[in-house]
């Protein structure tokens, strides 16, 4: 098998190529140490009186952003 350079990868290409090698424990690792770099952006908190809506309101964002909507 060839060395594969993950850090030229796409996240999402490294996604794929992690659930088609399960057994390919550095590729996995690579995969959680830049999801785990990621930034989180906080949506709303718990005691927030919108917390519902504005949680739906960032799904939809996403829905849209992924199938190249605006």
């Amino acid at each position: 098998m060839s060395q594969v350079d993950y850090s030229k990868l796409s996240d999402t290409a490294l996604k794929q190529y992690v659930l088609k090698h399960r057994a390919d424990r550095v590729a996995l690792q690579a995969y959680l140490d830049r999801f785990n770099q990621a930034p989180r952006q906080i949506i709303a908190k718990y005691d927030d009186p919108d917390f519902d809506e504005k949680v739906q309101s960032a799904i939809r964002q996403k829905l849209q952003a992924e199938n190249g909507e605006d």
